[in-house]
């Protein structure tokens, strides 16, 4: 493909990612070593950052675990940020950090990016952060997603990607006049009741989701990514029980392709959901303007009929949720007509604090540079010189780490946490995925670690981030402190 404007070059084999991350689960963790370990937290986390320690230890008799969002739990303590600026972080204590995090996927630009930023400055010092009721670059933000997404005939601003999942089903089921959503297994499509099912490894069912009762799932189920099979499976039994009325689908692959999917998998779910009277919802809250700006639905040729958006329609603000699609699919949000004058039935839909002005300028002038500077497509080459980086280090270290991208999207999976997943028909190995995933998930937490104490932010330590603001020569220097931690990695009790 050659870029052309898109994030990737050359689309990942996905049969053979997967193949490695098999053979990842199955051998030894390898980790970082308990020794040096040991050494990044005497020597850097509890002496270069005791401010943050100090801050969170003390917000812990307020806040519950000491901050207010899941990103932010890394061990050994969670870091204080105080600036950001471009492709860097700074904290408390005055260290900086590469940002491989990029607050979860929006910040393609970079953050804090300083056209953006004027541009929120600019409506403050004029009609202020919200008044409740229309502001013109709601306008400007709708037709603006509308013009880059051809799928996209109507979109509506709602306040994060778990209210657009929500809204998405509710249109889907007056749509359709089905009652059953199915999901694919391990993508996470919010944290609504309904919706969190089968989340980060695939079979799970309502494992995760404490303090969701199980009743609540009764229309809900999932199926396995990559296995057209096992989708089509589902749809025949739900057509006999109320019927599909959505099919969602992480485009890259579930928790943002951390287990990829072939583009004739993700083109098959539109094919079949369309065959069994379904809609096709496309979550691209970390995809949408990432790997294209007609978002990955264009990159991987599908037409979905709704589409959820998040995070980077604020521009990194908040405020950041949406849901657009069909124009016959998102008359339901609208007046109870439908285009030719034809009364349909509303969606319950609310948010007070939706589309606020400053949201929407933020989102809108995010979306014009992204454009203007053919940030996807550089973004894409800074992710695609980090993951061969990546791949070269493993291999010089003889480590049995996968890394690999879908564009700006870079996995780096050391241990294979979410590769596992849970089958019902062998209950008595749940126990065995279960208590291993554990394991996994503290040794990536520890690796997490690591690299943060050689500057590097990841999310959890293994899905990294790339943006506009990134140059060949600062991804060659996160190769190098990457290089730092890979060298003191070996097998667990060795």
């Amino acid at each position: 493909m050659a870029y052309n404007g898109f994030a990737i070059d050359e689309y990942l084999d996905a049969a053979e990612v997967t193949r490695q991350l098999d053979e990842l689960i199955r051998k030894p963790v390898y980790s970082i070593r308990p020794e040096k370990l040991k050494d990044y937290v005497d020597n850097y986390f509890n002496k270069k950052c005791a401010a943050s320690k100090a801050m969170t230890d003390e917000a812990k008799k307020i806040i519950p675990g000491g901050v207010q969002h899941n990103l932010a739990f890394n061990y050994p303590f969670p870091i204080v940020i105080t600036k950001a600026e471009g492709a860097k972080l700074y904290d408390l204590d005055g260290n900086w950090y590469y940002d491989l995090l990029q607050a979860g996927g929006p910040t393609i630009l970079g953050s804090n990016d300083p056209v953006i930023r004027d541009a929120v400055i600019d409506l403050l010092n004029t009609c202020g952060p919200s008044t409740g009721l229309f502001h013109e670059y709601e306008y400007k933000l709708a037709r603006k997603i509308s013009e880059m997404v051809p799928s996209v005939e109507k979109f509506r601003m709602l306040g994060s990607g778990t209210e657009s999942c929500m809204c998405a089903l509710r249109i889907a089921r007056l749509k359709t006049g089905h009652k059953n959503v199915l999901k694919m297994g391990g993508a996470y499509h919010g944290w609504s009741d309904q919706m969190a099912y089968g989340m980060r490894v695939p079979g799970t069912k309502g494992i995760m989701s404490k303090g969701v009762p199980n009743f609540v799932f009764k229309h809900t189920d999932e199926f396995f990514p990559n296995d057209l099979e096992d989708l089509e499976r589902k749809l025949k039994k739900n057509k006999l029980n109320g019927g599909t009325a959505a099919v969602y689908i992480e485009p890259v692959g579930p928790e943002s392709g951390t287990r990829p999917v072939s583009r004739e998998f993700v083109q098959g779910c539109e094919r079949l959901a369309h065959e069994y009277g379904a809609l096709l919802v496309c979550d691209e809250v970390v995809s949408g303007f990432r790997i294209a700006p007609g978002g990955a639905q264009s990159f991987y040729g599908i037409d979905p009929d709704l589409t959820i958006f998040g995070k980077i329609v604020a521009g990194g603000y908040p405020g950041a949720g949406g849901v657009g699609g069909h124009a016959d699919c998102m008359a339901h949000l609208g007046a109870g007509l439908d285009s030719s004058g034809k009364k349909v039935a509303k969606a319950m839909c609310g948010g007070t604090m939706a589309a606020t002005p400053i949201s929407c300028v933020a989102g809108y002038t995010a979306l014009c540079e992204i454009e203007k500077r053919n940030a996807c497509e550089v973004a894409g080459r800074m992710g695609d010189r980090l993951t061969r980086g990546l791949q070269a280090l493993i291999k010089k270290y003889g480590l049995p780490f996968v890394a690999f991208n879908q564009g700006s999207i870079c996995h780096l999976d050391s241990v294979g946490t979410m590769h596992f997943c849970v089958d019902w028909s062998k209950p008595w190995t749940i126990p065995h995925v279960l208590k291993e995933t554990g394991i996994r998930q503290v040794e990536m937490e520890h690796m997490g670690a690591a690299y943060m104490a050689e500057g590097i932010i990841t999310l959890a330590g293994s899905r990294l981030y790339t943006s506009a603001a990134y140059t060949e020569e600062m991804i060659d220097d996160v190769l190098a402190r990457f290089e730092r931690v890979f060298a003191n990695c070996g097998k667990l009790g060795k």
